[in-house]
């Protein structure tokens, strides 16, 4: 039986969506390894403007004061609405961090490198509304789908939002962690969107060997742990990087604390328990949870290189975003692990079962 052309329209784009939000990732860990976090000190313009300026002659002489004052006043109005809330303790780092205070010196490529970054942004929030649009069919075929597009059309606007905040606190350590994980939680449902939207479809079989559920579970949140982990030795490397006045960057792992050790031993426990989990699945699996256990071994060991090339060859400002984006693309691969393994041992149950109606 022929794919119906809404669900190839909507896999096409979906699949689009996921792959320009892994890029977008890529630009932000380049944006941080370059220092262009702060390349435009407002939001969503940029220095006033929707074009970026090119030189320091377009701006005004005092526009370091400019922006500051635009910066603190909107992050007492956050703080105080944090604080109405009951989130003391954030409201309490946005009052007391320090940088949001310290502007910036103008740098035109560093603009331009946020400001792509930002452009790259507003177009994933045309594709996930393109999304949402194509996944109108399935409001009578499969309703889940589209509320899955929906709710990531609604997490993209709260990720605009928060890009601000990161922007207006001067890259306040807990709100870049929230960014990160967001990001993460819209990949997620955006590939359980377009995995479900095909399972009607014409797929290979797959059949699994039970009682991994929780193991692959366990794994995925672990990944995600180990990269929020990972934006805390990054704002490490920042401080430390800062501190030595970005000199001498040989020295800067041997001054991290216990974050980075922390994040550097995890790595050995992600590998074991999904090499345990990966050979199971291969083993015992058909369809594509093998090439899928496959993949997942694949960029684990990538990313455990990138990691071992930052921590024993001076931190390279080239690998910093490879190593993000590899371990962003690993849990994408442990979500489609989860799903196809799910899909799997709820046919092999079926079989053991031929009575039961799922």
């Amino acid at each position: 039986m022929q794919t119906p052309a809404f669900v190839r329209r909507f896999r096409f784009f979906g699949l689009l969506t996921v792959v320009s939000v892994y890029l977008l990732i890529l630009v932000g860990g380049v944006v941080r390894s370059t220092g262009s976090g702060m390349g435009c000190p407002d939001w969503p313009k940029c220095f006033g403007s929707w074009v970026p300026p090119t030189h320091i002659n377009q701006l005004p002489a005092n526009y370091k004061e400019i922006y500051t004052a635009q910066r603190v006043a909107k992050n007492q109005r956050l703080a105080r609405t944090l604080e109405r809330m009951g989130f003391k303790q954030v409201a309490g780092e946005i009052f007391a961090h320090p940088t949001q205070y310290i502007e910036t010196d103008f740098n035109p490529t560093k603009t331009w490198i946020e400001y792509v970054n930002r452009l790259l942004g507003v177009l994933i929030g045309i594709f996930i509304f393109l999304t949402v649009v194509l996944a109108l069919p399935y409001w009578r075929h499969d309703r889940p789908v589209f509320w899955l597009a929906f709710a990531c059309f609604l997490l993209t606007g709260v990720q605009g939002w928060l890009g601000s905040l990161v922007v207006s606190t001067n890259l306040l350590p807990v709100m870049v962690t929230i960014h990160m994980g967001l990001a993460l939680l819209i990949v997620a449902l955006l590939l359980y969107a377009v995995d479900r939207s095909q399972r009607d479809s014409n797929r290979v079989v797959e059949h699994s060997v039970p009682g991994l559920g929780w193991g692959l579970l366990i794994a995925a949140g672990a990944t995600f742990g180990q990269i929020v982990l990972g934006t805390q030795v990054r704002e490490e490397v920042d401080l430390v990087a800062a501190a030595a006045q970005y000199l001498g960057r040989a020295e800067w792992v041997e001054q991290l604390g216990i974050a980075f050790r922390v994040h550097r031993s995890y790595s050995a426990i992600l590998l074991l328990l999904n090499l345990y989990l990966m050979y199971r699945l291969y083993v015992g699996s058909t369809g594509a949870l093998r090439p899928l256990a496959v993949a997942v071994i694949g960029v684990l060991g990538l990313e455990i290189l990138a990691g071992i090339t930052l921590a024993y060859w001076a931190l390279p400002a080239a690998v910093q975003p490879i190593h993000l984006t590899l371990a962003t693309v690993l849990f994408g691969l442990q979500v489609l692990v989860g799903l196809a393994y799910r899909r799997a041992t709820k046919l092999v149950r079926q079989e053991a079962s031929p009575g039961v109606v799922a």
